[in-house]
């Protein structure tokens, strides 16, 4: 299974804003929350063996963290023609059967993902409550098949930290997982090679 791993993009880095539609088409943006204590972007995808892994702590994450006022979105930024099962259709039964209480947005021209500096399936950036970027990297050490539990420590941990005012560790772990499917000729600079 080949993994790629997060960009790791500068901390501080502002929040790109973007309008997305959700399986339903329901348009939504970062300003759908202006009071959030904090934003948490997470690029993911049906298909990825590195998401279905995290899948339902991703859901137990998502239930404590919106409770406490943390505006979550899921993004899948796939080329759904090369990955059918990545589709918009497929993106909602996926997030139903999961538990997912967030959006699953759709990136069909991947500008967001680009804006971002998405690498891989999941990546996860946080942001606090000005839009600036505190935490990139994995949900926890967990990884298919190394036999550790699913916890979501490290974005958990960054979390916690951000609501209750104290400084997020910068010792912070790129996400693994599949490389985004980028549409040919649509790949970012800094992209090099598939996973």
């Amino acid at each position: 299974m080949a993994q790629t791993p997060s960009t790791m993009v500068p901390l501080g880095t502002p929040a790109p804003d973007f309008e997305l539609p959700d399986p339903a088409g329901k348009v939504l943006s970062l300003d759908d929350h202006p009071r959030a204590r904090g934003y948490l972007v997470a690029f993911l995808c049906n298909h990825c063996p590195f998401v279905k892994h995290v899948r339902n702590g991703l859901a137990d994450f998502g239930r404590a963290y919106a409770a406490r006022g943390i505006a979550i979105y899921g993004i899948s930024s796939n080329d759904v023609t090369a990955h059918p099962d990545d589709s918009p259709e497929k993106m909602a039964e996926l997030a139903a059967k999961a538990g997912w209480v967030f959006p699953y947005l759709y990136d069909e021209s991947q500008e967001v993902a680009k804006a971002y500096g998405a690498a891989c399936t999941p990546d996860f950036f946080l942001f606090d409550a000005e839009r600036l970027l505190v935490y990139r990297g994995q949900f926890d050490d967990s990884r298919p098949g190394n036999g550790k539990g699913v916890t979501g420590s490290d974005l958990r941990a960054a979390c916690d930290a951000l609501l209750e005012g104290h400084q997020i560790s910068k010792d912070q772990k790129p996400s693994i997982g599949c490389n985004i499917k980028w549409k040919a000729g649509n790949e970012p600079d800094w992209f090099a090679g598939s996973g």
